[in-house]
């Protein structure tokens, strides 16, 4: 059937642009041809941000920009811009900052009004279709009648927030243990005791969060924090936030208890996660951890997994226009498909218990195998394959179902993050295939989406990669690149990452303030500059980078990156005593000064053999290099010798004796 409307969108990439390419609201990119327009003819530009997976951006389009009347009201008097947040992140953290200083807080979908030359002067998250359509004509009146009125308002907010991102270089401090034990005392206080995260609901995972804390109990052994870690872990694994039949772990919890989904599957979190629980599981060996990275592992491979070997960005909330209808069940459904085992998996997945939502159930775990098993007379070996044949069938019943959209774009940052979680399991694991999807997504970003002078680019879709990348684009393909290295010792990774490193000191780096710009030199001008200096559900770029700098300096040997990374480390103090758990990356950067990093080197015919061994073991303050065959990097010069395999344990330039068993080198790493 031939659609009614179609309007620019029509040739975007993005899954979320496209969504909106029928409306009849006359939409554009952001891009020049808009933001000209306004300026010819004087019209306010409306701004409106969503990602695909967004339940409440599909509410809005359907009740207000699907609106024949309402989209004339919009056609009228505005220039409309629709923008994936996902994309246009640099957009995104203008316009939301500024939504945060009008109305206190933020989300998506996210509608900002400007005045033509871009600066903000109303906006809101969602509105109802009357309260939508009365802001729309409200606005325009005051703009059309008292313009000054609507500039004198942009220029107080412009000024509002201009006021916080840069800030001098400050001294160099010196870090101490004291200060992040007070930091990890005062965040005590808000873990939940009784379901593990932080505070009520809603719940995020955080992964990096936890990461530091793995990392606070390593160094300080502190007992409450580890069980916190094991708790947040487990409940999170047995909730409903995590699927129990394909694995994955949707956005948050609604709810205290990781009981209720927000149902949309994201990348980046799937990523992390995957990286935090192989993290826990190396420290831990809990079986549970292994469990949850091979299956959302096969659940990242079946549905996020492109031909090319790159990354799908996420899974929609809704199938139908109905949120989490894909993934509930009703309880005569499972006894059709199961049959005579269906009391079990009623019983294990608390089916008309615990699980009941919404007039269906949510699959949740409420007890531990080996007592499900006991208590039903099984052996925990039989229940597992018992289990395991009852996902399977309930796979299968559910794939007959009309799946959730899919947003098939290619994020470099993204990426990066699921190329490091793939290393970091085949480390944990030593499993090789998850070796071979790291390194074919890596190849898919150097061949797809990075030109010969090292810029990238942020998306990539169908062959055509667009958009320049911004700072946590590199910063986390950095990252990844040096992952990769630690986990092959194939020393192409090392120089990609030094190509990426150069290309953001020339393009990126503010030298007043020791920090990076998210946004590069050479792209268009925003209203503003910023910097992306808090860590959330993804690590802030600067801290990314502060990170990668860090590495930089062992592995090139150059003191800059180190003295740079210090410093960055330093300007953030104040805000990371305000309250760590925005700041969680920066910290876990902070131990590598306080208890200082153990650079491992391993040269010889074994060095792989021996760096597998190394990874059976939880080391965070352990880097690794390593050669089979000599090298002409300087790190290995005079330690290469034919026929032996030498280990080499060093930190801030002084050296233990080399060894020759892994044993022997971990106690110098512990001991040190």
């Amino acid at each position: 059937m031939p659609q009614k409307h179609t309007n620019r969108l029509i040739h975007e990439t993005s899954p979320y642009l496209l969504q909106h390419a029928h409306n009849p609201v006359d939409w554009f990119p952001w891009g020049d041809e808009a933001l000209e327009k306004a300026k010819a003819e004087n019209k306010l530009i409306l701004v409106s941000i969503g990602y695909s997976a967004c339940h409440w951006c599909h509410v809005m389009e359907h009740e207000s920009f699907e609106n024949e009347e309402i989209a004339e009201v919009m056609n009228k008097a505005y220039v409309s811009i629709k923008v994936d947040r996902e994309e246009r992140p640099d957009i995104d953290q203008i316009y939301m900052e500024a939504i945060q200083l009008m109305t206190g807080s933020g989300g998506w979908p996210l509608n900002c009004f400007l005045l033509p030359d871009g600066r903000p002067v109303y906006g809101g998250t969602y509105f109802r279709p009357g309260e939508w359509r009365n802001v729309l004509e409200s606005l325009n009146r005051t703009y059309q009648s008292e313009p000054h009125r609507v500039v004198e308002y942009a220029q107080k907010l412009e000024q509002g927030m201009n006021r916080g991102d840069l800030f001098s270089n400050a001294k160099t401090n010196e870090f101490k243990q004291s200060f992040l034990t007070g930091l990890v005392s005062s965040w005590k206080n808000s873990f939940d005791k009784e379901d593990g995260g932080n505070g009520s609901a809603p719940k995020f995972p955080m992964p990096n969060s936890l990461q530091f804390l793995l990392r606070h109990y390593y160094h300080t052994k502190d007992k409450e924090v580890l069980q916190h870690i094991n708790l947040t872990l487990t409940k999170m694994a047995e909730g409903g936030i995590y699927d129990q039949l394909s694995g994955g772990f949707a956005r948050y919890s609604v709810d205290a208890q990781w009981k209720v989904p927000h149902f949309e599957k994201m990348l980046y979190d799937n990523a992390q996660l995957v990286s935090l629980y192989s993290e826990a599981f190396q420290l831990t060996k809990y079986p549970l951890y292994k469990e949850v990275v091979y299956d959302t592992l096969a659940f990242v491979e079946r549905e996020l997994t492109s031909p090319e070997g790159g990354f799908y960005c996420a899974l929609d909330a809704d199938s139908e226009g109905v949120e989490g209808k894909f993934y509930v069940w009703e309880k005569d459904e499972i006894e059709t498909v199961l049959g005579a085992d269906a009391p079990l998996f009623i019983d294990y997945f608390r089916i008309g218990k615990e699980g009941s939502w919404e007039g269906k159930n949510i699959l949740l775990v409420k007890e531990k195998q080996d007592v499900f098993a006991f208590r039903h007379n099984l052996s925990e070996e039989a229940w597992r394959s018992k289990l395991q044949q009852m996902k399977q069938k309930l796979m299968i019943e559910r794939d007959k179902r009309i799946r959730p959209g899919l947003d098939d774009k290619i994020l470099t940052s993204w990426n990066a993050l699921m190329i490091k979680g793939y290393v970091d399991a085949y480390r944990a694991f030593g499993e090789k295939s998850f070796l071979d999807a790291a390194i074919k997504n890596a190849n898919h970003i150097l061949h797809n989406c990075m030109k010969e002078n090292g810029q990238l680019f942020r998306s990539y879709k169908n062959g055509d990669a667009r958009i320049s990348a911004f700072l946590d684009d590199y910063s986390l393909t950095i990252e990844a690149m040096f992952s990769l290295f630690q986990g092959t010792l194939y020393e192409s990774w090392l120089l990609q990452a030094k190509r990426l490193t150069e290309y953001v000191m020339a393009h990126f780096y503010d030298e007043k303030s020791g920090m990076f710009f998210y946004t590069s030199d050479e792209d268009p001008k925003l209203i503003n500059r910023k910097m992306e200096l808090s860590d959330n559900v993804i690590p802030a770029s600067n801290s990314s980078m502060a990170k990668a700098l860090s590495l930089a300096s062992f592995y090139f040997e150059n003191e800059k990156y180190g003295d740079m990374s210090r410093m960055m480390l330093s300007n953030m103090l104040p805000q990371i005593e305000h309250d760590a758990r925005y700041y969680s990356n920066w910290c876990s950067l902070m131990y590598g000064y306080v208890k200082g990093v153990n650079e491992v080197v391993i040269c010889g015919e074994k060095a792989n053999e021996f760096l597998n061994q190394f990874n059976q073991h939880f080391l965070p303050n352990a880097i690794f290099a390593g050669t089979s065959t000599g090298s002409g990097m300087s790190i290995f010069e005079g330690r290469f010798v034919s026929g032996e395999t030498t280990i080499y344990v060093c930190q801030d330039r002084v050296c233990k004796l080399p060894v020759k068993e892994v044993d022997v080198a971990i106690k110098q790493i512990i001991e040190n």
